[in-house]
């Protein structure tokens, strides 16, 4: 018996050893990890200050310039040169407003485009090196935006001697005509100034995950990503990076471009896109000080724990000559406590059964005061929630016209100087123009939200249409939609109120868009007519919204108008809209049908009376 019990109080001292030594070696992997966390983050706290800073002087350096092309076709002699691009004095004359303006933005060159992408002015026309003068560059990007109505924004390696620039165009109109395109190199060489203010090696990367910038040479003109076979045949096409053999990226695979914060090795990497760029800057920190920082750290707290454990083999000690004098008097306090606590929870459980009652009551009394409340709300809600979706169309909408209103008040401000009183009034002219633009632009959103009781009457189904498709406008362009609306306004017209028919068809279009979302060639299409008067019955007018998008299993069909049913992701809809939609509808004296189309995909069909009901 004595041998067994020494044994047993050896086994224990050893397997207080143990936990000593495992307590020394948790405290130190604990205090390296917390000191390599906490330096992590100050180390990125700093740079993320720093990465802000140079983020903003890039996008000031390179965007600052961006609104110069808008303003070149304002110039007479550009639009006169676009007319008869062959006569040399006007070639002359419109590239020397271009050279006034290049050196007075102080961009890398300031060029005009006819609509077959040939260079027909030059503000560099005095250089032979890289005038551009009558270079065909219909291949490029920036080009073809802008010949298309839309402003053009690429970074490319120059044909005019391999200069890299960013490149900004936008479309000349003679009229409502696009006859040409102005646009503008900005360089890049500002950027290398900048380079200090990280402290650190960064780059920049453009849309194809290609470093176009960086203070370390030898990563330019490298891919982040592995390039695909169709970028490398659009890069041939556009000769964006001239004839430059693109490499990998020295940390791909492991580089994510698209992670804000990612360690590789002995590094952290930082990455933020710049705003209303494609553009990324990505930011390399080195963590061999924060990591020798915590192993010092780590040490600290090992011998730490050590004196600590030490302390408290001396308290076990002198406490074990008491723990039997406190045996007794702590099994009596423990039964009285556990008494109380009994006593203390069984009156908590009866007074939190009370106020639970209470809550309840005064809950159902509120929500039948909020459900009264909702149902008089639920149409505008509807509506609030479907302009929120739309804000950032009317906004990009209303960007341009604001951009050139900010152009023109700032030329006409310098013609108001000079006293020159016929430019400054014809920009007076264009700024109103705009502004009533504006005004066409603001005015349906303004009709859409306004709250107002339901008032029948005859409604033309063609010009709801247009309303409906121009909220949506941003969207359909985005997703390149298809868009067949076979109602012309002014041919068919239906008995009932024009605005909530609006925010049906709203209602219906935006679920198409959503059901077209994986669709490589979605298709929207909008149909209306009457059908003739049946025996008894008056006319109905019918409108039929169509996409191509997956369709609805016939589970999800039955389940359609049924209150917070949504086949969308969890958050992404309410389920009400339907709802909404077919009691509006059924209050015009109509309904919705829903019917697979032909060739794949879904058709909601509205049936709404076409004249008045006859008075009883």
């Amino acid at each position: 018996m004595p041998d067994q019990n020494h044994r047993l109080r050896a086994a224990r001292r050893l397997l207080a050893a143990v936990a000593a030594l495992a307590l020394m070696g948790a405290c130190a992997l604990l205090s390296y990890r917390h000191g390599e966390q906490a330096g992590v983050r100050q180390l990125q706290g700093e740079a993320n200050h720093r990465l802000d800073l140079f983020a903003s002087a890039v996008e000031g350096m390179v965007k600052r310039s961006e609104h110069v092309p808008a303003t070149i076709q304002l110039n007479p002699e550009i639009l006169a040169l676009l007319r008869a691009p062959t006569e040399p004095a006007r070639v002359a004359a419109a590239s020397a407003y271009l050279r006034r303006l290049n050196a007075h933005v102080g961009s890398m060159a300031a060029f005009t485009l006819d609509i077959r992408g040939v260079v027909v002015a030059s503000s560099n026309d005095s250089h032979p090196d890289d005038s551009m003068l009558g270079m065909d560059v219909s291949f490029r990007p920036y080009f073809l935006d802008a010949l298309s109505g839309r402003v053009g924004r690429h970074f490319a390696i120059g044909v005019d001697g391999d200069m890299p620039g960013y490149f900004v165009s936008h479309p000349i109109r003679d009229g409502a005509q696009v006859v040409g395109v102005a646009a503008i190199k900005i360089s890049l060489e500002p950027i290398d100034q900048t380079w200090a203010m990280v402290g650190a090696p960064a780059l920049l990367a453009d849309a194809n995950r290609i470093v176009i910038h960086s203070s370390h040479l030898p990563w330019r003109y490298t891919a982040l990503a592995p390039l695909t076979l169709e970028q490398r045949v659009d890069m041939q096409l556009t000769r964006t990076y001239s004839d430059l053999q693109i490499q990998e990226f020295p940390l791909v695979p492991r580089l994510d471009q698209q992670a804000e914060r990612q360690r590789i090795d002995e590094q952290l990497v930082l990455t933020r896109p710049l705003d209303g760029m494609d553009w990324r800057v990505m930011l390399f920190l080195d963590l061999k000080d924060v990591r020798h920082a915590a192993l010092v750290q780590g040490a600290m707290s090992a011998v730490a724990a050590a004196f600590l454990v030490l302390l408290v083999l001396v308290l076990v000690q002198a406490r074990r000559i008491q723990r039997q004098r406190r045996e007794g008097r702590r099994l009596l306090e423990r039964a009285n406590a556990e008494l109380e606590s009994k006593v203390a929870a069984r009156t908590q459980d009866l007074l939190g059964a009370n106020a639970s009652l209470k809550r309840e009551v005064r809950e159902r009394e509120q929500a039948e005061q909020s459900l009264r409340a909702a149902q008089n709300e639920l149409v505008q809600t509807a509506k609030m929630a479907v302009m929120g979706q739309l804000a950032a169309g009317i906004t990009h909408e209303l960007t341009q016209p604001l951009g050139a209103i900010r152009t023109l008040s700032g030329n006409a401000e310098e013609f108001l100087r000079r006293g020159q009183m016929d430019p400054l009034a014809g920009n007076l002219q264009i700024i109103g123009r705009l502004t009533d633009q504006m005004g066409n632009i603001i005015q349906p959103l303004k009709a859409f939200a306004r709250k107002s009781d339901a008032v029948h009457g005859p409604t033309d189904i063609g010009q709801t249409f247009s309303n409906a498709l121009f909220l949506y406008g941003l969207r359909l362009r985005k997703m390149r939609v298809q868009v067949v609306s076979a109602c012309a306004p002014g041919t068919v017209f239906a008995w009932c109120d024009a605005n909530r028919l609006e925010q049906v068809l709203i209602n219906l279009i935006g679920n198409a868009l959503d059901a077209m979302a994986a669709a490589p060639e979605p298709c929207l299409e909008l149909r209306a007519g009457s059908s003739t008067p049946t025996q008894g019955g008056g006319r109905w007018t019918w409108i039929d919204v169509e996409d191509n998008g997956a369709g609805l299993s016939p589970q999800a069909r039955e389940q359609l108008f049924e209150p917070f049913f949504t086949t969308k992701a969890p958050g992404a809809g309410l389920g009400l809209g339907l709802v909404i939609s077919r009691d509006i509808v059924r209050g015009f004296g109509g309904d919705i049908l829903v019917s697979d189309r032909h060739g794949g995909g879904t058709c909601f069909r509205l049936q709404i009376p076409a004249e008045a009901p006859a008075p009883p």
